[in-house]
């Protein structure tokens, strides 16, 4: 009988994403028959995982990647993979909550990592079907027309370019009847699929090694690094460990308010002379809100409905139910688009109390890392996790490392 996992065990999607729909490129897998020796460890093969050990791998370290599924086979799969610096929390609600210079400086954070993540897979050559975009924020129950308009000042004063726009020009611009938008610049978009092969395969071949189906049962630190143990034998000894399971969360460490939440998504057949201007990301300041994206393609990808539900079996009886109210909205939001969804499927995500990551040392377990708690910026996060997870492993730290901390107040 194997041994109980180190992490939680959870069905993490459902339906057919568009992404599960199309192949990936082919990733050298290999089976754990012996013991392996390296610098460092990451668990989990999904997007997170990949961006960690590309760059932990960058740093000249001997990186090992293992995964109980396969990569890109959880949560990664069911992304919408909206890359947006714009956090869940807006700017200004943000700055109420934990102060404004540290809602600033995340918020700062959150747009250098989608510009590092896009600059970087535009320099190793990747292809991801990745596309710069801006973002269409509407009014909604969170932010009115005037909670927008405090917005738009919060976010000037930090330094992002935005514009404010009134309902006749919403209108005129994008065929959005009857809303107040505040439009950002600067977002990327990809397969998120595609962009966790491609990190993958650049680190392996630095010499990286990928190896699944691993399932680690127990991870023991001491004074010289960590001993991790898999459910089937064989153990594996690190320098540092660091743990980028997703929402299948590490037993025993602390969740700083992270929990699992779901969320349903649909995406429409191919119809690009239906895209608005730009094709710019739309998402509302409402809660729940609908958010919504396009492929290079001409599908649309429409999301939301979020329920805080952990239970998959409840998640997905609420899938066919959600996918319509989902393409009822989706069809009254842009009436000049075909809503049908040709994709449906559910997800289990994260959510944390003012939207933001949890990145850092784990407490009272030495050499030991963790990244967790992505809420709706999930890739965005990942990308932060890789660059202050190399800073923190390689000694020189990072300037923001405390924002995320699990040792940070809020």
């Amino acid at each position: 009988m194997s041994s109980p996992s180190a992490t939680h065990h959870r069905d993490l999607r459902t339906g057919q994403s568009l992404w599960t729909a199309r192949r990936r490129p082919a990733i050298a897998v290999r089976p754990l028959t012996r013991d392996v020796a390296c610098d460092v460890v990451v668990v989990g093969a999904g997007v997170s995982g990949a961006l960690i050990a590309e760059t932990l791998s960058d740093a000249g370290l001997d990186t090992v990647i293992v995964d109980r599924r396969g990569p890109a086979e959880g949560s990664t799969a069911a992304s919408t993979a909206m890359l947006q610096y714009e956090l869940d929390t807006p700017l200004s609600l943000m700055a109420e909550r934990i102060g404004r210079d540290k809602a600033e400086r995340i918020w700062r954070r959150s747009r250098q990592s989608v510009e590092a993540l896009r600059e970087r897979t535009e320099r190793y050559g990747l292809d991801v079907d990745g596309a710069t975009r801006g973002s269409i924020y509407l009014d909604g129950n969170v932010l009115d027309a005037d909670g927008l308009a405090r917005e738009a000042d919060a976010r000037r004063r930090a330094g992002f370019e935005v514009e404010l726009l009134k309902p006749a020009a919403v209108k005129e611009r994008y065929g959005i009847a009857g809303r107040h938008a505040l439009i950002g610049f600067g977002n990327y978009s990809a397969d998120p699929r595609r962009l966790t092969a491609g990190y993958l395969n650049v680190a392996l071949a630095r010499g990286a090694r990928l190896y699944s189906p691993v399932d680690i049962c127990d991870i023991a630190p001491d004074a010289g690094g960590v001993t991790l143990a898999s459910a089937h034998g064989p153990t594996l000894r690190a320098s540092h460990v660091v743990i980028a399971s997703g929402y299948e969360m590490m037993k025993g460490i602390p969740r700083k308010g992270n929990k699992i939440i779901s969320s349903w998504s649909i995406a429409t057949k191919p119809q690009p002379r239906a895209i608005w201007p730009g094709a710019a990301m739309i998402w509302e300041a409402a809660d729940p809100y609908l958010y919504i994206r396009t492929t290079p393609n001409g599908e649309i990808i429409c999301g939301g409905e979020d329920e805080e539900i952990a239970d998959a079996g409840e998640r997905d009886a609420k899938l066919a139910d959600k996918a319509a109210t989902l393409s009822r909205k989706l069809a009254a939001l842009l009436p000049d688009i075909d809503a049908t969804p040709r994709y449906s499927w559910a997800g289990s995500f994260g959510d944390s109390p003012v939207g933001t990551p949890t990145i850092g040392r784990i407490p009272a377990m030495p050499h030991c890392y963790a990244a967790m708690g992505y809420g709706g910026n999930g890739i965005t996060f990942s990308m932060m996790a890789a660059q202050m997870l190399r800073g923190l492993i390689c000694g020189y730290g990072d300037p923001d490392a405390d924002l995320v901390s699990f040792y940070r107040k809020f």
